[in-house]
């Protein structure tokens, strides 16, 4: 059975940035769980961060440019938490490949999870495409990531392995 890495946020655990979740209430979501196939995850509090924690944006680039050393994750308080999106992404990596996750479910938009849309680092609201830390993490080492817009395409991924 196929084991699904999914944001604990998508799940409705309160570990965003602001302390809320992000529940998405899909019957197969739900089903999935039930079934003992979802591995919740978030990278932002594996890599030592709080709840509730200032905003970040990732300034400079995309997922890839963190991870390959150009580009940096800022908050809004002007902190660079760069570090600890890296070590979050390498957590949930680990988690991943220790659990037999091949998919992953991330919430888009976030610097860590984003897997179609990030924001420009401006803290403007300007969205732009590109993958947070994590996801792309994740898809250098073969593990499909999809965001939460996209769980039909996931169901269909997921049932045609089964």
């Amino acid at each position: 059975m196929d084991r699904i890495l999914v944001s604990a946020c998508l799940l409705g655990r309160p570990v965003r940035y602001n302390g809320s979740g992000k529940p998405l209430a899909d019957p197969r979501l739900e089903r999935w769980q039930a079934e003992g196939r979802l591995v919740p995850v978030c990278p932002e509090l594996m890599g030592g961060l709080p709840v509730p924690r200032p905003a970040a944006e990732i300034a400079g680039g995309t997922g890839e440019d963190v991870l390959a050393g150009r580009a940096h994750v800022m908050t809004t308080t002007g902190e660079d938490v760069t570090a600890a999106f890296v070590a979050g992404a390498r957590a949930a990596l680990d988690l991943a490949l220790r659990t037999g996750c091949r998919h992953a479910l991330l919430v888009d938009r976030s610097p860590s999870c984003g897997s179609v849309q990030i924001y420009d680092g401006t803290f403007s609201a300007r969205r732009i495409a590109g993958t947070g830390v994590t996801a792309a993490l994740l898809v250098a080492h073969g593990i499909g990531v999809f965001g939460e817009a996209d769980i039909d395409r996931l169901a269909e991924a997921v049932e045609t392995e089964a």
